[in-house]
């Protein structure tokens, strides 16, 4: 059923508007910034610790634990965007999806990264398309495999303008960088809820909002 309303929505299209979709996002951050903020401290934390400490081993941050920490964030969105009450163990909710969310980064970054080493387009394609490919797995309940397809099919529709949003939150976390990375503490936790926020704008009549 979630298939057939995806393909619906694909169908009749739409559209979003990236300054509101931003200006949402902001005011879902400032909802609880000091969680927001310290969360991502703790994610850079771990982070550092394993460059600093486990150098051989710095990849399997990256490849072990990036990806349920930073799904943390899609979950928190959904929470704020219930308008339920939010607590800081809300965040650490992407292990709960671990096994899902794991295969989707796998398995989308070795297909994204074969397309970018063979034509370079087709890899730029799949890296844009694949940005709901977790949020497809978390809320809509799909295998790593459908939800990698979902979100391309989905997001495929409007390539061209996921293309200019997903530029405009590299520059947004670009300055955060330029703050001697202190600004990435707000901008990393508003990439998160503005892309959540766009699906959940796309998607609302599809999938049961999860717990």
């Amino acid at each position: 059923m979630s298939k057939l309303k995806l393909e619906s929505i694909r169908v009749k299209g739409y559209d979003f508007d990236i300054r509101q979709i931003l200006e949402r996002a902001w005011q879902m951050f400032l909802h609880q910034p000091l969680m927001s903020m310290a969360y991502t401290m703790l994610i850079f934390s771990i982070q550092l610790l394993f460059v600093v400490y486990l150098k051989d081993m710095a990849f399997l941050f990256a490849l072990l634990l990036a990806p349920p920490f930073y799904s943390g964030f899609y979950l928190v969105a959904n929470k704020i965007s219930r308008g339920e009450t939010l607590v800081y163990p809300d965040f650490f909710k992407g292990f709960n999806y671990y096994w899902s969310v794991f295969s989707i980064w796998l398995i989308g970054q070795i297909i994204t990264a074969i397309g970018i080493f063979a034509f370079i387009l087709p890899g730029i394609y799949l890296a844009i398309a694949y940005g709901f490919s977790v949020l497809m797995a978390i809320f809509g309940g799909f295998d790593f495999w459908t939800a990698l397809e979902e979100s391309r099919k989905l997001i495929t529709v409007r390539w061209w303008k996921f293309l200019v949003f997903t530029l405009v939150l590299v520059i947004i976390n670009l300055l955060g960088i330029l703050t001697l990375g202190l600004g990435l503490l707000v901008s990393v936790p508003v990439t998160f809820y503005a892309t959540y926020i766009v699906f959940e704008d796309i998607t609302k009549d599809v999938f049961v909002e999860a717990d």
